[in-house]
């Protein structure tokens, strides 16, 4: 991963977040986890807590997941895509070995801007093994750059990024590598390319 371009165009002006501190993002190398007992609060903000709590409250449900399954995911996107007020995408993670299941419509935390909701995606491996991606619309303000970073709870890492008016977390029971290459794989499918099309 340490030869991986992405996102070196960025490089110079992106700041991450770790745990309680803070490195730069130097050349595709990730900095070293924080400790399993560090706290999300520490320094991620608000919505990736909030992406936390419904990893940890929707992935053990058998029966419902998902509110709309992986079968209608033209139909999923374009209602989460009206509810969030901008358009969206579900990532392919095939080549990591995770299928989409489905996703859900979530509320966002008291007293944020509209639209008060935000968008679930639920992946699953072979194994049985899950990943979620949370999807949240910023409040409006100025023009911020992009900004990247990781945080662990117990077993579960998550990596998030912002983008525009769009915050990211990924979470899953996965190894560092295996998070860092799945964020990858999102953060070029979800990153418009120059000219406003996707790679």
């Amino acid at each position: 991963f340490a030869a991986s371009p992405w996102p070196l165009a960025l490089a110079a002006s992106l700041t991450l977040a770790v745990g309680a501190g803070s490195g730069w993002w130097a050349r595709g190398q990730w900095p070293s986890p924080p400790p399993p007992s560090a706290s999300l609060q520490a320094a991620a903000p608000a919505y990736v807590q909030d992406a936390a709590i419904a990893h940890a409250v929707f992935t053990p449900e058998q029966r419902h997941p998902v509110e709309v399954g992986a079968g209608e995911q033209a139909h999923l996107l374009q209602w989460l895509s009206r509810r969030l007020g901008t358009p969206l995408q579900a990532p392919d993670f095939s080549t990591q070995g995770f299928a989409l299941v489905g996703g859900r419509l979530l509320p966002a935390g008291a007293g944020e801007a509209t639209p008060p909701a935000r968008a679930q995606f639920m992946y699953q491996d072979a194994a049985g093994a899950r990943l979620t991606l949370y999807v949240s619309v910023l409040p409006p303000g100025p023009p911020v750059p992009a900004g990247f970073g990781q945080t662990r709870s117990g077993e579960t890492r998550s990596f998030y990024w912002r983008e525009g008016r769009l915050g990211y977390a990924l979470n899953g029971p996965v190894s560092q590598p295996r998070l860092d290459a799945l964020a990858e794989l999102a953060y070029r499918q979800l990153t418009p390319a120059p000219g406003g099309s996707h790679p």
